[in-house]
């Protein structure tokens, strides 16, 4: 037999890497065979699932204050997480940030940086914003953005929201008050308006534009293709291929809900074993009941109790997996 651990990160507890490895542990204890595919969506822990950084570089965080962001150049392509010069982490959470004065400059410097190192083919990976600027702040840093016509320029969206949509969509999450979501709202139109003259591209049809705050909406201005996050990162690891050559495919993320079928890793990674038939069980750390009804599924916390699941999740994964490998070769039935 051979598992594919195609997983994604629990948020807060543990990283795409570790759960992927948890799995590959149980496997091992079994005698399985077990290929490690962390994967990501395009938000955070998408540079690692690309190979991780390689580069640091001191750009302005949201608020203006210096950090070294990681980013990663193999060759002629580079690859940029914006969540780590421009995300909400980095202003202290929704509590502490001033989503009115946001920017996204730091994400822009370090697209300069690459042009300048030579990059030909930039993927910025975006979500887990502190802004909603509209990518206005990453545009003004980028010192010749005509440079960017010589390139493949991608960016992979964490969700398909668009561009206007972005305040009323993510606003909340990132610290803005109602009156501060209408006041963003009304920019975010302005802002459509004046790239539409500007460069000539209306944001606005853009399917998942209003990424990390209209982000993604402002590179399309500058003529970067918008692509689903997972297929990105699907294509750049050979998920195709490991899809394939496997009997049963693991994946996981911190909690099921139904989001986790649109563009997240959880759904991406469905719809490709079932393009090949094979079986896919999710690990989760919780879950919507609507949601378990879609997919084959194993809840940490439904199975080892809350505290556990968030005290012990590594060890917590590898039992789920053994439990799921163990079961694997009768018919396979809904678990947990």
């Amino acid at each position: 037999m051979r598992v594919l651990a195609a997983v994604d990160k629990f948020r807060g507890t543990a990283s795409a890497a570790q759960v992927a490895s948890a799995i590959g542990h149980a496997c091992w204890e079994l005698g399985v065979d077990c290929i490690e595919a962390p994967i990501a969506d395009g938000g955070e822990g998408t540079l690692d699932a690309l190979g991780g950084p390689n580069r640091t570089s001191r750009v302005t965080n949201p608020l203006g204050n210096p950090v070294e962001a990681q980013w990663r150049l193999a060759g002629d392509t580079a690859v940029i997480e914006m969540a780590l010069a421009s995300g909400l982490l980095l202003v202290g959470g929704p509590k502490k940030n001033d989503v009115i004065a946001a920017s996204t400059i730091g994400t822009g410097q370090l697209i300069d940086t690459a042009l300048n190192d030579g990059a030909k083919r930039i993927i910025v990976c975006v979500g887990g914003s502190a802004t909603v600027d509209g990518g206005l702040g990453a545009i003004r840093a980028i010192s010749t953005p005509a440079r960017l016509r010589g390139t493949e320029f991608v960016v992979a969206c964490d969700v398909r929201a668009l561009f206007s949509d972005a305040a009323k969509l993510f606003g909340a999450q990132k610290g803005a008050s109602p009156v501060q979501i209408e006041f963003l709202t009304g920019r975010l139109e302005q802002l459509q308006q004046s790239y539409l003259r500007e460069y000539g591209v209306d944001v606005s049809q853009l399917v998942g534009g209003g990424a990390a705050g209209g982000l993604a909406g402002g590179l399309g201005a500058l003529g970067a293709h918008l692509v689903p996050g997972f297929d990105v990162v699907a294509d750049e690891v050979g998920l195709h291929e490991q899809v394939a050559q496997c009997d049963l495919v693991i994946t996981g993320e911190g909690y099921l809900d139904n989001e986790s079928f649109d563009g997240k890793v959880v759904g991406g990674v469905q719809q490709l074993a079932q393009q090949f038939n094979k079986p896919v069980v999710v690990i989760c750390g919780g879950a919507d009941s609507s949601a378990q009804e879609r997919i084959d599924s194993f809840s940490l916390i439904a199975n080892f109790g809350e505290q556990q699941a968030f005290r012990q999740p590594l060890m917590c994964i590898e039992q789920a997996a053994a439990t799921i490998i163990r079961r694997f070769n009768s018919p396979l039935q809904t678990i947990g």
